[in-house]
């Protein structure tokens, strides 16, 4: 009898521990992969919302993030090892489209687009902080202090 109640009380332990996990982490990661030409419509929308950009600033914009984005998917289907190589053709490629991007767009839509960038860049900073936080700050918790004698 005694060894049916403790089979029962450690299920049920972990059961408790396996359904506490939490799911949210993983949930974000399940995202749908969208291709290239949906990552340039969406970031060409953001920018259209956000910039009121004409219908011909729009079109150049969009030809402008399509080109980078099928860059960067092209690297990111890249095995690891060539990542590192690429590295820097992605970084110039970057500022390619930086480049053309500016020259699109007006001097008041300039400025409109480095406040939103650096408060994007704000934002990630806030992010990687509090995943540092919980990382090192943390004394190493001792059971059983050394006696002082």
């Amino acid at each position: 009898m005694k060894r049916a109640i403790l089979t029962i009380a450690i299920v049920a332990m972990g059961l408790t521990a396996t359904f506490a996990q939490d799911t949210t982490r993983r949930a974000r990661m399940n995202r749908p992969k969208l291709t290239a030409e949906q990552r340039a419509e969406r970031s060409t929308a953001v920018m259209e919302k956000k910039l009121a950009l004409t219908a011909d600033q729009k079109t150049k914009v969009y030809a402008i993030e399509l080109d980078r984005a099928k860059k960067a998917e092209a690297m990111w289907t890249t095995e690891a090892k060539d990542r590192k190589a690429k590295r820097d053709e992605m970084k110039a490629s970057m500022q390619k489209s930086k480049a053309d991007l500016e020259n699109v767009l007006t001097a008041e839509q300039k400025t409109k687009l480095e406040a939103f960038r650096a408060e994007g860049r704000e934002k990630a900073g806030k992010m990687r902080e509090g995943l540092r936080k919980g990382k090192g700050d943390k004394k190493p918790v001792v059971s059983n202090p050394p006696s002082q004698g």
